[in-house]
């Protein structure tokens, strides 16, 4: 807004809000001038951040919707019966163990898993508070009684991950070992075939 000073005869500015304003007045300090340009600067990094979520938004909404996978990749449910696979995972005593097997992180039933797969991970406890840790999986949960906790995962190779329980939850704490054990998708659904063959 320009202001007319009659008694100097010159135009000066009369900086004030003008209606249906949304930018900055016009700054008359160095600093309303950095205040101005750091505003800019960050603008121009959420306009990068706003288009980055808004494309991975887009296609997660194209490639995973109900029209195109209607039922998940894989399951832990019969087809027929709808029940689901269980089976105890122990940790195997030193005087049972195999040459090579490790001490203290070898189970008896490990939880096979295929590779190139996204695959969701549901984690409870039935006693006292757990951790479910897999270090190389990158995947640490808590395990809390009356509540599922949810994480997922995506393994690109083969081999057999090992973990243990990570919350200090009693006299057992160090005798909790976890093994991982992802193959290819041919082996899962032998492996699979074979846990469903054994428990009918």
């Amino acid at each position: 807004m320009k202001f007319f000073n009659i008694l100097n005869k010159q135009t000066i500015l009369f900086d004030a809000a003008e209606p249906w304003q949304i930018g900055f007045q016009d700054p008359a300090t160095p600093v309303m001038e950095g205040i101005i340009n750091f505003h800019h600067d960050l603008a121009f990094f959420l306009v990068l951040i706003i288009v980055f979520v808004s494309y991975i938004l887009a296609r997660c909404l194209y490639f995973f919707n109900e029209d195109k996978h209607k039922v998940a990749e894989y399951s832990d449910s019969y087809t027929d019966t709808n029940e689901s696979i269980f089976f105890d995972s122990y940790m195997v005593l030193e005087d049972d163990l195999d040459i090579g097997q490790f001490r203290l992180l070898e189970v008896d039933n490990r939880i096979v898993v295929p590779t190139n797969t996204h695959i969701r991970m549901i984690i409870t406890a039935s006693d006292v508070l757990h951790s479910w840790a897999v270090p190389s999986l990158g995947i640490k949960l808590d395990a809390c009684p009356g509540r599922l906790n949810q994480t997922s995962m995506f393994i690109k190779r083969e081999g057999v991950f090992y973990g243990q329980c990570s919350e200090i939850c009693g006299i057992n704490h160090g005798f909790m070992p976890i093994v991982v054990e992802a193959v290819s998708l041919e082996d899962y659904i032998t492996w699979f075939n074979k846990k469903i063959e054994s428990d009918e």
